[in-house]
């Protein structure tokens, strides 16, 4: 199998049916949704339709997607619609880069509370920013900031932490000024660390109180109250990892980033290697070697891969990519308004206006499907029909 083709959906295909087999009555349904959807994206049991181009005579199968947002093939069209609904959010101003890190020793209970402990990690890392950006101390202003979950690391290990893109300045406690941050400088990351530290472990004290949590295989011993509190004390007592990036080059700069970021999953089709009958290959990166040696292979058995892969399995509803402070979904119009008004600039005009705008000029609006032959538009003239059949109702015990 050549690597230009080779696709996780491949691995799911000639190893899915065994690995769920082998592991009966432990896989989750969601997990199980996900293999399905990542095995039938694209192909004949979803469906499509047949295109025909009246130019050049081509014709073309096109099978429906799984849109999945776990599956590899679909998030591209995803993030495309996500960041042309972020384009007119930006500012003309420095954004940063920050991203909070759970310890691994907490990453292990968090694998069994996704919901509760995936979204501490998001509420902590957002009321860490803003209440050091409200401190006087320090800023003295409101910020806003998105942050994306990502629970993988390059070896597709469990390893929860948020990406949070953040403006450089905010809009004063009043709300009369923009009070911008100093040059290449955001807030100090040790007092960031601190306070996330301390705000993390207190809602994770408060979940177990109110016993939402769950404790299976090796987090069983920590189930006891004594053991519990041992352990959030011996946290208090480690650095957690917080880190801060130099700002981006401008808000294209942001955009650039943000598509990289806000619907990847936990391994892209295109670092896929190799795969045999026993095997996976995949490229990685090392962060803790030397910048030069970073990027090596990674050979992995196929029931591991698919293991490693479903570790990052969300529940259902979870919302991975969140909005705090200025740019929270109840305020954000007006506070972006402000914002500008106090930065004496104009809303952007995002791409999408500009087509309609010239598609109105021109009374022609755009084929949805193009020829990849000659560049004409494409007629559908058959719907393919999915596979899938009705299951029957459940029999009744007598």
């Amino acid at each position: 199998m050549s690597r230009e083709k080779l696709e996780v959906a491949d691995v799911f295909r000639a190893h899915g049916q065994h690995w769920r087999n082998e592991h009966q009555g432990h896989v989750g349904l969601e997990q199980l949704k996900v293999m399905s959807a990542v095995e039938h994206c694209r192909s004949e049991v979803l469906g499509g339709h047949v295109l025909y181009c009246p130019a050049c005579e081509h014709v073309q199968i096109a099978y429906n997607s799984c849109r999945n947002r776990h599956c590899p093939k679909c998030q591209a069209s995803a993030a495309k619609r996500w960041l042309e609904a972020r384009q007119t959010e930006l500012l003309p101003v420095d954004y940063y880069h920050v991203v909070f890190t759970l310890p691994e020793s907490i990453s292990e209970l968090a694998y069994y509370n996704k919901s509760v402990m995936y979204g501490l990690l998001l509420k902590a890392a957002a009321k860490t920013l803003l209440t050091i950006g409200a401190d006087t101390k320090h800023l003295g202003a409101r910020l806003g900031v998105t942050f994306v979950l990502h629970t993988w690391g390059s070896a597709m290990t469990h390893h929860p932490h948020v990406h949070g893109i953040v403006p450089g300045g905010g809009l004063s406690l009043d709300g009369k000024k923009w009070i911008p941050c100093k040059s290449g400088f955001f807030l100090p990351v040790r007092v960031l660390s601190r306070l996330f530290r301390r705000l993390y472990c207190e809602m994770l004290r408060e979940a177990y109180e109110q016993k939402t949590l769950l404790f299976f295989g090796e987090c069983l011993p920590i189930e006891d109250e004594k053991s519990f509190l041992a352990l959030l004390n011996k946290q208090r007592k480690v650095e957690w990892v917080v880190y801060a990036k130099r700002p981006f080059a401008g808000p294209q700069a942001v955009l650039d980033y943000l598509s990289r970021y806000t619907h990847r999953v936990a391994i892209a089709n295109s670092r896929l290697v190799a795969m045999d009958k026993q095997t996976v290959s995949f490229k990685w990166k090392n962060y803790r070697v030397k910048e030069q040696n970073r990027h090596r292979t990674m050979t992995l058995t196929q029931g591991e891969f698919i293991r490693r892969f479903l570790l990052h399995v969300l529940p259902s509803g979870f919302h991975r990519i969140r909005h705090y402070g200025l740019t929270a979904n109840t305020g954000r119009k007006k506070n972006l308004a402000k914002a500008r008004q106090l930065l004496n600039v104009n809303v952007p005009i995002v791409e999408n206006d500009k087509k309609e705008i010239d598609e109105a000029k021109a009374h022609e609006p755009l084929p949805t499907f193009v020829c990849p032959c000659c560049g004409a538009g494409m007629v559908v003239t058959e719907v393919l029909l999915h596979l899938y059949l009705p299951r029957a109702p459940p029999k009744q015990l007598s």
